[in-house]
């Protein structure tokens, strides 16, 4: 080989080499990166409010509609023509007890009177007739000497037959005088004519329904109570809570665009549950409910639907939550230590679409109303109050 060839190969075996390293230097001597830090998740947030149990007592809402405790028709008991009706007989009118509202004709009925005297003034004379014969029949038998009698002779049968004449005669002048006391119709209480069904002139048969009527010295109002809501009341279920008051009720309504109150109380509840809603019924009274109102000046009319208020029973250890911290399986969740949480199970007494109120929890204790994901016992957490609202909510 001579130098020219010696020369062109060791070019070649340079330039090689060169590239050999200069690969290497790109693909395997090029440093590492260093791997990334994996981010570590963020607690989510949550909402807690403070417990604070207190004995209290919890109200139950309900509704109804207001009856009058005392409804009835007025019926005529003898028959005749009606010749007289009161100046206020018509449908919305007010009445007192024993204020006669119509009357019926009354010669038939003294005409049946002066029979009956007649009959009476008969029957009398001829018990005193028998009484003198018999005691001159006792006087003519003794005059013989025998010392038995005989009961006919002595005119005895005669006798108990005048007694019973006029004890019959008395009182057909009895009944004759109580069909013309009927001729008057009035009703023994306070009340207010619902309708009517006569007038002056109309002829009316015995047992005719001639108006309808309520009393006002009180009405009633039916309240339904889930058994739930009955475990927050005294209600008077037994024969022994007879005798007992019932819880007080608060009753409201819009009545001409102002919202009026009543008081009023629990008489009693319904003599069984209620078959197709399977609640209780409670009977609320309002006495004199014509003579109260938020101004005194609203009765509380049959027909009128109103909101109801009961008052319960005091409970111990009750703490109102928002409703969004009750879990679905009767649990709240509680912010322990080191921002964990925990699961406790409360006892739910009664709640609506915004509040529950529980017992089972401490003063104290940091119960999760809100949150955001999903939340379960042993995460930590980020807790922060919430924020109390006006009507004692949470957000």
């Amino acid at each position: 080989m001579n130098k020219r060839g010696l020369g062109t190969w060791a070019l070649a075996l340079v330039v090689t080499i060169g590239g050999l390293a200069a690969g290497w230097a790109l693909l395997v001597g090029k440093p590492r990166p260093e791997p990334a830090p994996v981010p570590q998740p963020v607690p989510p947030l949550v909402r807690f409010v403070t417990a604070d149990p207190q004995p209290l007592a919890l109200s139950v809402s309900t509704q109804g509609t207001v009856q009058a405790e005392r409804q009835i028709n007025l019926t005529a008991q003898v028959s005749g023509r009606v010749v007289a009706v009161h100046e206020n007989f018509a449908a919305g009118s007010f009445f007192r007890a024993g204020e006669r509202l119509l009357q019926i004709e009354t010669a038939d009925y003294e005409v049946a009177i002066a029979r009956a005297e007649s009959q009476l003034a008969a029957a009398q004379q001829r018990l005193a007739e028998e009484e003198g014969l018999a005691r001159q029949a006792k006087r003519e038998w003794r005059e013989l000497g025998t010392s038995k009698a005989n009961a006919l002779f002595l005119r005895e049968p005669q006798l108990v037959s005048a007694r019973a004449a006029l004890k019959a005669a008395e009182a057909d002048l009895r009944a004759a005088k109580l069909n013309l006391a009927r001729t008057s119709l009035s009703l023994p209480f306070d009340g207010r004519l619902v309708s009517k069904a006569v007038d002056v002139g109309q002829f009316v048969a015995a047992g005719t329904a001639v108006a309808a009527a309520y009393g006002t010295e009180r009405m009633q109002i039916r309240l339904p109570v889930t058994d739930r809501q009955l475990a927050l009341l005294d209600l008077p279920l037994s024969w022994d809570d007879r005798e007992r008051p019932g819880p007080a009720v608060v009753l409201r309504a819009v009545v001409a665009g102002e919202p009026r109150q009543w008081q009023g109380r629990i008489a009693r509840t319904d003599a069984s549950i209620d078959v197709d809603s399977r609640v209780l019924y409670a009977v609320a009274v309002v006495d004199q409910p014509f003579a109260q109102g938020a101004s005194q000046d609203v009765p509380l009319t049959p027909g009128l639907f109103v909101e109801a208020e009961i008052e319960g029973v005091p409970l111990s250890g009750l703490t109102r939550l928002p409703r969004s911290a009750l879990q679905n399986d009767g649990t709240v969740l509680l912010v322990g230590a080191e921002s964990r949480l925990a699961s406790r199970i409360v006892a739910t007494r009664y709640s609506d679409g915004r509040h529950a109120w529980v017992q089972g929890l401490e003063p104290g204790d940091r119960v999760v109303a809100t949150g955001g994901g999903v939340l379960y016992a042993g995460m930590t957490v980020t807790a922060a109050p919430a924020q109390q609202i006006a009507d004692g909510g949470a957000r």
